[in-house]
């Protein structure tokens, strides 16, 4: 047994909703203010909340590069190889407590060997064997001294611990200047499509709820008649408003009616 109004059809034994959704695209289309509204409001909200109330992080960057000549300062194929076979090794090494804890105590911060080691991403750069080190902080002053200070610590450290050569540094880590962290422009658009995804929701929601009979098409599928008649809809004040003035023009109309038929008379009689 299938039962059909005018926005879905709800099937009993199957226990389906069918949406027509050409009819939902107009649906949409009559609430287009609503929809543009939650696109404004989630946009500014999002706005506000990543200028006023997240924390902008700065990130720095420090880089190494692990092949070193191996005699005579020049470097052959050999050093080669072991440069790109030693570059996961120095990945994990870097990341050792001694090394992290060395540089809290140097540089007195107010950090655990795992909140540093949080804040640190060491990878190798594909296809290369560059190693880069880069710390990220509230403070971008911070961020780069800790930067420098674990590419110092790998040169001096490492290679001892490992009996290797020295990797070089290629580059040291610069002051940011701009925040790697929130993206506003980001934070922007999701907040826009969160909440209008939220709106539609709400709408598609309201939209297959609503079991209200709008037309005589409605009417009959619904009960499989066609009704004989249709009621327009209106106004009732203003409907007897506009019967009022009609019934009361009619009444005068009559009124001159007889007046022109009462001196048509006498003006007869008088002849």
């Amino acid at each position: 047994m299938k039962q059909q109004t005018d926005n879905v059809q709800i099937s009993e034994t199957e226990d389906e909703i069918e949406i027509d959704l050409v009819e939902l695209l107009f649906y949409y289309r009559s609430k287009l203010l609503w929809i543009i509204g939650a696109l404004v409001i989630g946009a500014l909200a999002a706005g506000l909340i990543t200028r006023y109330a997240i924390t902008p992080k700065y990130s720095a960057t420090s880089k190494l590069y692990m092949v070193s000549s191996s005699s005579d300062s020049v470097v052959d194929l050999t050093d080669l190889n072991i440069g790109t076979s030693l570059s996961s090794d120095y990945e994990e090494l870097i990341k050792i407590r001694p090394i992290f804890e060395d540089i809290i105590r140097e540089k007195q911060l107010d950090y655990t060997y795992e909140e540093l080691l949080g804040m640190t991403s060491i990878a190798t750069l594909t296809d290369t064997r560059i190693l880069t080190i880069t710390v990220t902080s509230t403070d971008p002053g911070e961020a780069m001294t800790v930067s420098n200070a674990l590419a110092d610590k790998a040169v001096s450290k490492l290679p001892e611990l490992m009996d290797t050569s020295e990797p070089n540094i290629a580059e040291y880590a610069i002051l940011p200047d701009k925040p790697s962290s929130p993206s506003y422009s980001k934070n922007i658009l999701v907040g826009a499509m969160g909440l209008l995804v939220l709106t539609l929701a709400v709408l598609t929601f309201f939209y297959t709820t609503d079991d209200t009979m709008k037309s005589a098409e409605d009417v009959e599928a619904a009960f499989g008649i066609m009704p004989l008649t249709v009621i327009p809809e209106s106004d009732i004040g203003i409907l007897s408003e506009k019967i009022e003035k009609e019934e009361s023009k009619k009444r005068k109309r009559r009124k001159r009616h007889r007046r022109q038929k009462l001196k048509l008379t006498a003006a007869q009689k008088r002849k």
